[in-house]
């Protein structure tokens, strides 16, 4: 009897496990896609954000910086700024702007306080203010992403 019930244990542990490693495989190759969507499409992928339950990407191409599908033209853009929980800790401002900025905007505060800090990057464009959400995750994950927003962003300003 003992050994009938460890092999019943045996094989839904290996089933188990093939349905992991299927699941697995299925989310390497959507991913994979949707990358190669990206490039077909003459974009350079900029970062990964990890916000739904499925990667955002933050591309640019030639004219336009993409925020999901979302487009954000690169002659419009104004303002950049790095947000940490809410509050700006770097900013980069365009010499050929036609309005005047207005202070950013104090977001209200998520209760995850410092153990979880909130990292996100306004851009400020001529039709208004768009926040691209980094993330919270620990280990400088999301801090890294939002910088390589900022730099994308500050390089095009700048040139």
């Amino acid at each position: 009897m003992r050994d009938l019930i460890a092999w019943f244990v045996a094989a839904f542990l290996l089933a188990t496990a093939a349905s992991l490693a299927s699941t697995l495989r299925y989310y390497r190759l959507r991913r994979q896609r949707a990358t190669d969507f990206q490039r077909v499409r003459g974009r350079r992928i900029i970062a990964e954000l990890p916000i739904t339950d499925d990667l955002v990407y933050f591309t640019e191409d030639t004219t336009h910086f993409y925020y999901g599908e979302r487009s954000i033209n690169k002659s419009q853009i104004q303002v950049a700024r790095v947000l940490i929980n809410g509050s700006p800790i770097a900013e980069v401002s365009a010499q050929h702007q036609t309005s005047h900025i207005v202070k950013p905007p104090i977001f209200v505060d998520q209760p995850e306080g410092i153990l979880r800090d909130r990292w996100d990057v306004m851009i400020g464009t001529e039709s208004g203010d768009i926040l691209v959400e980094c993330g919270a995750v620990r280990e400088r994950v999301s801090q890294e992403l939002a910088r390589k927003i900022f730099d994308a962003i500050k390089a095009t300003i700048e040139s």
